[in-house]
């Protein structure tokens, strides 16, 4: 049981450290600052790939019979779909502001 809960934590640990960096390389498109909104955007996807990971080696446990379903793992679960599809709208909200950008500045 204590192998199963570091997994979950694992989850939502990957994916709320994923989560904070989305937002913060919104904020960082937002000011204009590309090089370090990429860099969040791009430890994001390493902290979802570190995420879906763990994931995977549990649907594959639980397709062996060999997982408890709880809670927490469904928070956990809550936690990483969230995540990913937060992912899916920040990436466009982030070309979207590269354009505004674009239009805003002098020429």
């Amino acid at each position: 049981m204590e192998e199963l809960e570091g997994q979950i934590f694992d989850i939502i640990s990957h994916s709320g450290t994923a989560r904070a960096d989305l937002y913060d390389a919104l904020e960082a498109v937002r000011s204009s600052d590309y090089a370090k909104s990429d860099k969040l955007l791009a430890e994001a996807s390493n902290e979802m790939t570190l995420a879906h990971n763990v994931q995977t080696k549990l649907i594959t446990a639980d397709l062996a019979g060999k997982t408890d379903i709880s809670l927490l793992l469904i928070h956990a679960q809550d936690q990483l779909m969230t995540t990913m599809s937060e992912q899916t709208l920040i990436e466009q909200m982030i070309k979207m502001q590269k354009e505004i950008n674009a239009l805003k500045r002098p020429e």
